[in-house]
């Protein structure tokens, strides 16, 4: 038997699963600090209310 036989195949897989949420979870965080930046207006021109993103 190799070892290459009983190595996982993906041992980081948790890690990937991890750094992708925390990766959508700053992008997430940073379109909602633009997005707070915003008048009311200017939130009207580009199609949403203060209430659809919080």
């Amino acid at each position: 038997m190799e070892f290459d036989e009983n190595r996982a195949k993906k041992p980081f897989i948790g890690f990937v699963f991890f750094w992708q949420a925390f990766k959508t979870w700053r992008r997430q965080a940073a379109s909602r600090r633009v997005l707070d930046n915003l008048s009311d207006e200017q939130l009207k021109d580009v199609g949403i209310k203060r209430s659809d993103y919080c």
